[in-house]
């Protein structure tokens, strides 16, 4: 037996989707499986998670943390992990995917500038840190050291600009 084949017992669940209140035949007459009287018996009982006025466990517990809504998960890659690869190789995502570097590329892959890189290798992907391109430019080929850099604008600049 294993977590992947666990059911329940044979004949412990039951459907929900019976009517209720049929007579005493069906099991499930007269009050309907829901007891006599009391607040819980009748129509518009309580909410889940009210406990009659008293501060409910959901409120009394503090909020911890926070997700930001516009973060991105990046998956990172060191230099030393694309010597796998033959030297003159394209890599990118799928190439990265087919060698089992990583699983999922999720909301983008950086090549990060920890080790040496002794190949010549074709590196297309969504970031590069800032020690990447310093550390490979004479063993890259001129496809990516011509990729286009954005144009440094001062901060008082841009300012100037927008407002």
């Amino acid at each position: 037996m294993e977590l992947s084949n666990l059911r329940p017992a044979e004949g412990s669940k039951h459907s929900d989707n019976f009517r209720r209140g049929r007579g005493h035949g069906s099991g499930n007459g007269k009050t309907a499986g829901k007891g006599h009287k009391g607040q819980k018996a009748r129509s518009g009982a309580p909410r889940i998670g009210f406990e009659g006025g008293q501060m409910p466990l959901y409120r009394r517990i503090p909020k911890r943390g926070f997700k930001c809504r516009n973060s991105k998960e990046i998956v990172a890659i060191n230099l030393n992990v694309l010597e796998v690869f033959d030297n003159g190789a394209t890599v990118d995502v799928d190439a990265l995917m087919e060698k089992g570097i990583i699983k999922n590329p999720r909301d983008g892959v950086k090549i990060l500038g920890n080790g040496e890189l002794t190949k010549k290798l074709d590196v297309k992907v969504n970031a590069y840190s800032s020690r990447f391109p310093v550390l490979t430019e004479p063993i890259l080929p001129d496809g990516l050291n011509s990729r286009p850099e954005m144009p440094l604008i001062s901060s008082m600049l841009l300012r100037a600009v927008l407002f």
